[in-house]
């Protein structure tokens, strides 16, 4: 077993995962040392907004967004990140296509063979 508790995110409802992000967002405000005043100010909302976030009431992605830049945590965003995967018939297709020999190319001042 690992020591970091798995979470069924799918199971959870939307105020418990707004309760999570809020949670996440209060603990790196206080590993920090920052009061909400701080934080508000810093991302240009007000400090209820902050609150409640923390509180894991609705507010706007770019809030969430500005809250996390203030607190050096955009990490988070790589969640979002889209790799961009080949398929596997694609890639059959693509080494299909690849050359098999090489050929040297024919020089003009030979004379072509008429058979």
């Amino acid at each position: 077993m690992t020591d970091i508790p798995y979470k069924n995110w799918v199971s959870m409802s939307d105020k418990a995962l707004a309760g999570n992000i809020g949670n996440f967002v209060k603990h790196h405000r206080m590993e920090q040392n920052k009061t909400q005043e701080n934080v508000a100010t810093a991302a240009g909302i007000s400090r209820s907004t902050l609150s409640l976030l923390e509180r894991g009431k609705s507010v706007t992605v770019p809030t969430l967004i500005q809250v996390l830049r203030v607190l050096d945590q955009l990490q988070v965003m790589d969640a979002f990140h889209i790799e961009k995967q080949i398929s596997p018939i694609m890639l059959a297709k693509m080494e299909q296509d690849k050359r098999q020999r090489a050929r040297e190319k024919k020089q003009s001042d030979q004379p072509d063979n008429d058979w």
